[in-house]
């Protein structure tokens, strides 16, 4: 007779499902070690509903939580910001200002800004398909250019060098320094009024010269950047609206 020495215990599924009023919700399911209790979020800024859970959590348990938040689940979602495609005819913020996709099928051309019969636009050429593409790469390099002009701009101030900049898609924070002084940006950050970009640039590369929050930090930052409190401000009220966008 042979006897099973380790029992094989399933892996947990990515999702669980619940209904509630008539809707159906996914929710994406991690399960933590360091985790005390069962919790529940909703990204502001994705839509994305999360159920954290202990490592020897009971799945049914799992469900159950979820099912008896479903109410809660539906307001959160329902206060999320309605996604806007890069789509022909979409109006996109581009430093603050709305600018509409213009199309171009017909014609070859490099995507650009252009003012359009109602005002400013960017110009997308090519297949439709590839619209949605076209428009990100160029603001993605957008907000490149205009991070590098700023970041070098408080180098110069602050007496330090960045070893890298970088633009990501991130949604849990605008701006990072690593220990290396490497600096990482939102590339969502060139939507915003151009006060809010220059601030991230200022904010993170005073990380530079202190890699932490401190009273003295946020002295440092606000001597370069007066305009500290009010672009935390916008970001508060509007940062999440940023994602909206593509």
């Amino acid at each position: 007779m042979r006897f099973a020495l380790f029992r094989r215990i399933p892996a947990d599924p990515p999702q669980l499902k619940i209904q509630h009023a008539g809707e159906a919700f996914k929710i994406a399911l991690k399960r933590r070690p360091t985790a005390k209790r069962i919790t529940l979020r909703v990204s502001s800024a994705t839509g994305e509903v999360v159920l954290t859970i202990p490592e020897r959590a009971d799945l049914g348990t799992a469900q159950r939580f979820a099912e008896a938040h479903g109410a809660w689940i539906a307001t959160r979602l329902a206060r999320v910001p309605t996604r806007i495609a890069f789509e022909p005819g979409a109006v996109v913020p581009l430093r603050g200002v709305a600018h509409r996709v213009i199309h171009r099928p017909a014609a070859r051309g490099t995507t650009r800004v252009v003012e359009g019969p109602d005002g400013p636009a960017i110009e997308v050429f090519g297949e439709t398909p590839h619209v949605p593409r076209r428009v990100r790469e160029f603001l993605e390099a957008e907000a490149k250019r205009d991070l590098a002009v700023a970041v070098k701009r408080y180098c110069t101030r602050l007496g330090v060098s960045a070893k890298r900049i970088t633009v990501r898609d991130t949604t849990s924070r605008w701006g990072s320094c690593s220990a290396r002084g490497a600096l990482s940006f939102s590339w969502r950050l060139v939507l915003a009024p151009p006060m809010v970009l220059d601030y991230l640039a200022a904010h993170e590369v005073a990380h530079l010269r202190e890699l932490n929050h401190s009273p003295r930090f946020w002295r440092l930052v606000k001597t370069v950047f007066p305009q500290t409190d009010e672009a935390e401000e916008w970001l508060k009220r509007h940062g999440s609206e940023l994602h909206r966008f593509g």
